[in-house]
């Protein structure tokens, strides 16, 4: 039976289709990962996990972007201390305070955690207690990039959660301060076997949501710049919008 032009471009187009996937598949699974993780980990215990996730984080996004800023810094907070483990949400004990008393870890959003611990139960609810709460905060750090606009990636999913968290001086120790110069930083990560791509893609994670003004304060940028700690402190000058940001840095 003779095939038709147009029975010819939809074959190409379906195989180029097939590769196409075949291909990004392929390169997923050959992606170094750590041992015990996996790409289909909950891909018959509980395939719908990241599916909750995201639908549910649409709903909070909707409401309020800024909420992706605070789940990616409790991400970046989690696994800088001691690995990806779900550590910073335990509280404390009698053995000590938590990570999240740890000056760095105080300026957490609150509401991260609660968005955190809804999501678990939504989770729990499906599939009962099989996926982790460290892997939850990982695959909402990923929902958080690409609901606000940035790519989409694939997430190894199988950690465990921590029973212990950290010290507050391993806290301190492990997460850099937003004093550090290019240098420091490059320095700090290094030691977790990152380099400068990575110092660029982390950095990049602070192009959403806002930040404190202390941060700012006593920086070059505070005397040019309307997001500096100077103008939050009420400080001189004729900058647009100064009240506005005024209001805004008093909040913060």
């Amino acid at each position: 039976m003779a095939i038709t032009a147009k029975s010819f471009t939809f074959l190409l187009i379906s195989s180029l289709f097939l590769v196409s996937c075949f291909c990004t598949k392929k390169t997923q699974n050959t992606f170094p990962i750590e041992n015990g993780l996996s790409w289909t980990f909950y891909d018959y215990r509980c395939p719908k996990a990241e599916s909750i996730i995201r639908k549910q984080l649409k709903k909070v996004f909707k409401n309020d972007i800024g909420q992706a800023a605070g789940l990616l810094r409790l991400h970046f907070h989690d696994c800088f201390v001691q690995g990806c483990d779900g550590s910073v949400l335990l509280d404390g004990s009698a053995s000590g305070p938590s990570e999240q008393d740890a000056i760095p870890n105080l300026t957490l959003r609150a509401k991260a955690f609660e968005i955190i611990d809804d999501l678990r139960e939504r989770v729990h609810k499906e599939c009962g207690r099989v996926v982790s709460c460290a892997d939850i905060v990982a695959i909402a750090a990923r929902d958080s990039v690409y609901l606000s606009g940035g790519p989409e990636y694939d997430v190894p999913l199988g950690r465990r959660d921590g029973l212990n968290f950290a010290t507050q001086e391993a806290t301190l120790a492990n997460l850099p301060p937003p004093t550090d110069n290019a240098s420091a930083i490059l320095r700090a990560l290094a030691a977790k076997n990152l380099d400068a791509t990575d110092v660029v893609a982390l950095s990049g994670g602070h192009t959403i949501g806002i930040s404190h003004c202390a941060s700012f304060t006593g920086s070059p940028l505070s005397t040019r710049s309307y997001h500096g700690g100077n103008l939050c402190r009420g400080s001189q000058g004729n900058l647009p919008h100064r009240e506005l940001y005024e209001h805004r840095c008093a909040r913060y």
